[in-house]
């Protein structure tokens, strides 16, 4: 007879901890009765009232539902949606004490993952809290039972999309505006055939694009125009990949943005960009102090996308080569350099997870200093290339501390490196996401 995968129990009624500490992620940590539990919405120090959300063999998981004795820490969420939507983790907690946690995040990986630590932390950078995200992707979805299209972002621990109102952290200009895309799109005959809306903003422009799961009919397209027109949006549809996004209006839409002053940088809505512009300059400011670049240096950008720090760097050392595994960034780079007048930038095509890269033509010549920007995955396949090359100082910019500390390790405890100095970057404020950046010089 089979035997039944019968799911324990979750027990109903609330249950009292006491938090010991906080997880990467931004949940309180409780034991009882020895057994780990992460608790949502819950700071170190508190006393809370929580609900089992999920059971494991080595851990649980929960929800807080009351506080005891709030924590110093603790504030008021400003986001009528938090708790629900999944967006942001860390809206309870102060913004000074969000950058603590990610410091401290920053520095345990470090240890864990590196058996490292730098001769120096550097102090955060920090910027805008609210309505800084530029970038997004948001969910469609008709609801019938709720009789509206809804927009935004899933529900916390759920596959189904929040009912939202607005999103504080995302730009204003649609972050208070998602009612009235769900609304428009409720008016479309194909209204449930929009899938999501990429959204992505410079400085003057929004350009949102539709992803349309069905050719959508003349009078449907017009209903799109007329909105653009009447809020100031440029439209975008996208019927299948990211090579058929097409404008419907206007005909010949631009987005560009200031990485420096003096710079302009083209870009498309798909486009990779930081979500955080203000960031964003400060990280590349940051960047070329920490690579303590001259007019003599030759640099190596790799994973450089559209040249954000590609082209900064142009106008600061005798030639910076930028690589990258996207022949469209690759290619948005290139005319990106020309559109700045720098013919001192070049950017090539290779992948970097499993290219020698001193079999490339323009790698002869080698690098004196390298600048990283990898994906989450990290950059360790090239590593053991960046000596070979003549690398006598590495900036390494990151988006998981994980990786990062991973790699800083293999730099340091096999390659040859010291790792002077490292820090955070609050790219995302009231998320547990963790930027970063750490100086490497060849012992």
């Amino acid at each position: 007879m089979a035997r039944r995968n019968r799911r324990k129990r979750l027990p109903q009624d609330p249950v009292e901890a006491v938090i010991e500490s906080l997880s990467h992620d931004g949940r309180g940590v409780a034991r009882i009765e020895g057994k780990a539990i992460f608790i949502d919405f819950a700071l170190a120090g508190e006393t809370v009232q929580f609900r089992y959300t999920k059971t494991h063999s080595k851990f649980d998981e929960g929800r807080a539902i009351e506080i005891t004795n709030p924590a110093a820490d603790r504030v008021e969420a400003k986001c009528q949606h938090f708790g629900v939507c999944g967006g942001c983790s860390l809206m309870h907690m102060s913004p000074e004490a969000q950058l603590i946690l990610k410091q401290n995040t920053l520095m345990e990986q470090m240890h864990h993952f590196g058996q490292v630590a730098p001769q120096q932390w550097l102090e955060p950078l920090t910027g805008p809290l609210w309505g800084y995200r530029r970038k997004a992707r948001l969910g469609v979805k008709h609801v019938p039972k709720k009789e509206r299209v809804l927009v935004g972002f899933r529900e916390k621990g759920t596959p189904y999309l929040a009912l939202l109102e607005q999103c504080e952290v995302l730009d204003p200009r649609v972050g208070s505006r998602l009612a009235d895309l769900g609304e428009m799109i409720a008016g479309l005959a194909a209204y449930n055939r929009i899938a999501q809306i990429e959204v992505a903003m410079d400085d003057e422009h929004v350009a949102l694009v539709f992803r349309n799961l069905d050719d959508l009919s003349d009078s449907d397209q017009q209903i799109l125009i007329q909105f653009g027109q009447e809020n100031n949006f440029w439209i975008y549809l996208q019927s299948g990949g990211p090579d058929t996004v097409t404008p419907i209006w206007p005909a010949s839409p631009q987005l560009s943005y200031a990485p420096e002053s003096g710079l302009t940088m083209n870009f498309e809505p798909n486009d990779f960009t930081q979500v955080n512009a203000s960031i964003n300059q400060k990280m590349i400011q940051k960047a070329m102090a920490l690579l303590e670049v001259s007019e003599q240096d030759r640099v190596l950008d790799l994973f450089c996308g559209l040249g954000n720090f590609s082209l900064p760097l142009a106008k600061r050392v005798s030639e910076v080569v930028g690589v990258e595994g996207d022949a469209a960034l690759v290619r948005h780079a290139q005319n990106n350099a020309t559109l700045n007048n720098l013919d001192n930038a070049v950017f090539e095509l290779a992948d970097l997870t499993k290219t020698t890269l001193k079999e490339y033509p323009w790698a002869k010549a080698g690098f004196n200093k390298i600048l990283l920007d990898p994906p989450r995955s990290g950059a360790f396949e090239v590593l053991p290339q960046l000596a070979e090359l003549g690398a006598e100082r590495i900036v390494y910019v990151s988006c998981n501390p994980a990786t990062l500390a991973r790699d800083a390790g293999e730099l340091v405890n096999n390659l040859g490196y010291t790792l002077v100095s490292a820090g955070i970057m609050d790219m995302f404020p009231h998320t547990s996401h963790v930027e970063s950046i750490a100086v490497f010089e060849k012992t």
